[in-house]
């Protein structure tokens, strides 16, 4: 009989995870690797965990996530879309709690793309009269 898993997709900036819970004892493994290895900042990690504290499901799903593209933050916010995507799968209930905290919108901040003529986005060479 095939295990039960729920999956999502969440996306921040650049990054893209896809991201499954299966029933276990809540361990977090990112790529074929643990979540430590992975994302060297407590407070990403975290942050990660967010939708497991508020729904008081911690410990209860082991969450295997493929993320690509961006840096930590950035795949730590996607995570966290994922996570909260997935349990939506796990209860519908969730919706309500998981809204009010603000996880299940995709936060539409991407980088500002070059302009001609400049060095970055908005960084031009510094004005000389001479």
């Amino acid at each position: 009989m095939a295990q039960v898993s729920y999956s999502g997709t969440g996306r921040r900036k650049d990054s893209v995870a896809r991201v499954r819970l299966v029933p276990g004892s809540g361990k977090i493994t990112i790529n074929n690797r643990d979540v430590v290895d992975y994302i060297p900042f407590e407070n990403l990690i975290n942050d990660m965990k967010q939708p497991l504290d508020i729904t008081e499901t911690a410990g209860s799903y082991d969450i295997l996530v493929n993320v690509n593209g961006g840096g930590f933050s950035g795949q730590a916010g996607a995570i966290r879309h994922g996570i909260s995507r997935a349990l939506l799968d796990v209860d519908p209930d969730f919706r309500g709690p998981l809204k009010r905290a603000g996880m299940l919108t995709r936060d539409p901040r991407m980088k500002e793309r070059k302009k001609p003529g400049l060095k970055k986005a908005r960084k031009a060479s510094q004005f000389s009269k001479r």
